[in-house]
């Protein structure tokens, strides 16, 4: 399976130099990029192809910026050799129960998208668990986002749709034809793993990522991204994670 590594998940572990070797000795040979490793794009691009590494995806946060400074986001993306682009989040302060909000949005983000595959790249969304937190009038923002941005992709973290209370497996058959990419993340059973936020190394937790990954292969995804929000050792994380992924 194509596995890459959230380097997000690294970032209390740098510099990132070592960090890409070790991801590499582990077998690692892509990773998915964030604002951090984004401002010396042509100096990380070459620390990438020294260990080996490609960058094929990548988030961009706050949205914003693509709207207001396309081009150079289009810049560092093809710099880096990046083929899909991802919006990860919006603030908190930018989150309602107004379902106008988000499909204010959903309609940004589908012009968004109109550029970015202009410009021969891939766009799309990425969840968390406050997209499924009900709007007033009983919809959830991921639905509006879906209907008011019809082009774009979803890389679907799996874990975040459980921490939201539903279930991954409906949300994978109702938007088959919109999920390309998702992450792999797992959640610690309760009470534990506190000091790492709740989360789990993938194979350690809760997740049933045996029967999620063959759904998610069913449905034509093609990029599985490790990640772990919050690791207190990401050597640890990044060894176990892509041994237990490889076993599936």
């Amino acid at each position: 399976m194509n596995v890459s590594f959230q380097l997000y998940s690294a970032r209390n572990f740098t510099p990132w130099e070592p960090v890409l070797e070790h991801l590499s000795n582990l077998g690692y040979t892509q990773v998915e990029g964030f604002g951090a490793v984004y401002e010396d794009a042509p100096a990380f691009r070459a620390l990438l192809a020294k260990h080996g590494l490609a960058m094929p995806s990548g988030h961009f946060f706050p949205f914003e910026q693509l709207l207001d400074d396309t081009g150079k986001v289009l810049d560092t993306a093809k710099t880096l050799g990046m083929e899909r682009l991802f919006v990860p989040a919006v603030p908190p302060e930018q989150r309602s129960t107004d379902p106008d909000v988000w499909v204010s949005l959903g309609q940004k983000l589908e012009n968004i998208g109109e550029k970015v595959r202009g410009a021969g790249l891939r766009f799309g969304w990425h969840n968390h668990d406050f997209e499924f937190v009900a709007c007033s009038d009983g919809r959830l923002p991921m639905d509006i986002i879906m209907a008011s941005a019809p082009s774009i992709e979803w890389e679907a973290d799996i874990a975040w749709i459980v921490r939201g209370g539903q279930d991954p497996l409906l949300w994978i058959d109702r938007y088959a034809e919109r999920i390309t990419t998702a992450h792999v993340k797992d959640i610690a059973p309760q009470d534990e793993c506190i000091d790492e936020d709740g989360w789990a190394d993938v194979g350690y937790g809760v997740m049933d990522w045996q029967g999620l990954t063959a759904a998610l292969r069913n449905i034509g995804v093609d990029l599985f991204v490790m990640e772990h929000d919050n690791p207190s050792d990401f050597e640890r994380f990044a060894s176990r994670s892509i041994t237990s992924f490889q076993k599936l």
